[in-house]
């Protein structure tokens, strides 16, 4: 595929003046910046952490504390008043504030009674278990926090039931309409004494709660699973990369998706699930022609071809042309962007030049991130390796793997703004956007889009150049285009994040459709706890 078209610009339009030089003749003759400073990260980037089953003890005791300390609560109270709200901290302290210690108590379950032992009695008092009606001694009965007692027989069934249901982490006691939940200690004695083995059930339950129940911590989605959970310390919607080297969205788990919001990405997964493979085969065999409207297939390698009806057109994109051509671009010709009316028979033709648009698109950069990934990387190693190897005055060549990192993370984004673009563009928002703030939207985004995509490839190009054969002058200048070319497709990711977030998603009514921050370090690998 001629990726020049697709881009709307050729190497040989940059090297003769198809791009103004001036615009970056600055940038060339400045001093490098840092590649990954943090002042190039647009906004506070979350703190995560690795919690691995060793450690997972360890992360729920830090919790627990907090709120022992606040409210001078023994461990289990602590532990039931953070399972109730979800390991939040913040929100406990928050109710306490506003509502008071008796209204936070009562809503989680947990008794406000002062003395927590059992009060002195006879022992040889019998009390009549309401449950199964026998007569029990003192001895043989247990007294929960609430006020209710039961025979430790019909405690220890129930408990066994409710361990066994997987309802371990807020047990309530049996009484009726009674929502208080029951000591977790005096469940495990009781347990014990039956079946100790559940015991071990009961506990990894309660430990695992902390991350079963906390918007905070997740399980790592590693396929096989790692083991390890990853705790956010801020926003949960971030990026982050596992001690596995898994990488994932933290918000829905998913492969990273941004500048594409967490509905659109789920919603674009299933389309290309269902889409893709009759989208991929038609992309590639057939177009219609957009005089004739007629199926056209193509049976060779130029991306400029006719119809029977005699119009040329553009196969990337289907646009009408005239029959001038170069093996780089056609003549008066680009199509980066995306413009209605390639077909106007039916809503559903339309439909399908949409998705064939974007699909293609996202897929190319895909596509071209997998062969960076496998291919280029190693050619790099291996350029670098040689450069290292001769006597030149330049030393550090961690510029071109700098590089290299710059491009995979820009070419991610910008194969995800396409998702972003089909759904944004589409009907997903039409009650909300007039057709004409949607024009104007739509060519402030694709003007970012198509800077960026420009850049992304220039980086490229200079990467995957000779440069460990090139003279020391001719490799310095090389090193600076390819530095400042970092720097401006850095700057140009993080403006099209701004214009995503500021210009198109926050003006909108619907709060559902959250991006995560653009980092120019990249995703965040979490430390361990």
């Amino acid at each position: 595929m001629a990726m020049d078209d697709m881009y709307g610009s050729s190497d040989e339009e940059y090297y003769n003046g198809g791009y103004d030089d001036d615009e970056y003749e600055d940038d060339y003759d400045r001093a490098p910046e840092p590649e990954y400073d943090d002042d190039l990260t647009c906004g506070k980037a979350p703190s995560c952490r690795v919690i691995r089953k060793e450690s997972l003890l360890a992360a729920q005791k830090e919790d627990l504390q907090r709120i022992v300390d606040l409210l001078s609560l023994k461990e289990h109270h602590a532990r039931t008043l953070l399972i109730h709200y979800q390991w939040d901290a913040d929100k406990v302290f928050a109710i306490f504030v506003e509502r008071g210690k008796e209204k936070l108590y009562a809503e989680a379950g947990i008794s406000i009674e002062e003395k927590d032992e059992d009060p002195a009695s006879d022992p040889s008092t019998e009390y009549t278990c309401e449950i199964c009606f026998e007569d029990f001694p003192d001895e043989q009965t247990t007294l929960m926090e609430c006020k209710h007692r039961f025979c430790n027989d019909c405690w220890t069934e129930y408990f066994i039931v409710k361990i066994n249901d997987g309802k371990s982490r807020r047990i309530t006691c049996m009484a009726q309409k009674c929502k208080a939940i029951c000591d977790e200690g005096k469940i495990r004695d009781l347990v014990t004494t039956k079946d100790p083995d559940l015991v071990e059930k009961f506990d990894r339950f309660i430990l695992e709660s902390y991350i079963e129940d906390n918007k905070r911590v997740k399980w790592c989605p590693s396929v096989p699973h790692c083991g390890n959970a990853i705790r956010v310390e801020d926003d949960e919607y971030c990026e982050v990369e596992c001690a596995c080297g898994k990488q994932f969205c933290f918000n829905c788990l998913c492969d990273l998706h941004s500048p594409c919001s967490c509905i659109m990405w789920d919603l674009w997964m299933k389309k290309c699930d269902d889409e893709a493979p009759t989208v991929s085969w038609m992309s590639e065999k057939t177009k219609h022609c957009p005089k004739c409207h007629k199926i056209v297939e193509k049976d060779g390698g130029c991306n400029l071809v006719t119809c029977i009806c005699g119009q040329p057109f553009c196969w990337l994109c289907g646009e009408a042309t005239g029959l001038e051509h170069t093996w780089n671009s056609i003549k008066g010709h680009t199509c980066g962007r995306y413009k209605e009316g390639h077909s106007k028979n039916e809503d559903s033709v339309e439909d399908y030049w949409r998705l064939t648009h974007y699909y293609r698109r996202y897929k190319a950069h895909i596509d071209s991130m997998k062969i960076e990934a496998s291919e280029s990387r190693q050619k790099l190693l291996d350029k670098v390796r040689t450069l290292e190897a001769k006597d030149f005055q330049v030393k550090d060549f961690s510029w071109a793997m700098n590089g290299f990192n710059r491009l995979a993370l820009s070419r991610r984004v910008v194969a995800c703004s396409y998702p972003f673009a089909y759904y944004y563009f589409g009907d997903l928002f039409a009650d909300e956007i007039s057709k004409e703030e949607r024009e104007i939207k739509q060519n402030l985004f694709e003007v970012q889009q198509q800077q960026l995509e420009t850049n992304i490839e220039r980086l490229s190009m200079f990467l995957e150049e000779p440069f460990a054969n090139y003279a020391e002058d001719k490799l310095v200048e090389t090193r600076m285009k390819i530095i400042t070319l970092s720097t401006v497709t850095d700057d140009l990711c993080k403006n099209l994040y701004e214009c995503i977030d500021n210009d198109l998603l926050v003006p909108l009514q619907q709060a559902t459709h959250t991006i995560v921050r653009y980092r120019s370090k990249g995703v965040e690998k979490a430390s361990e706890l």
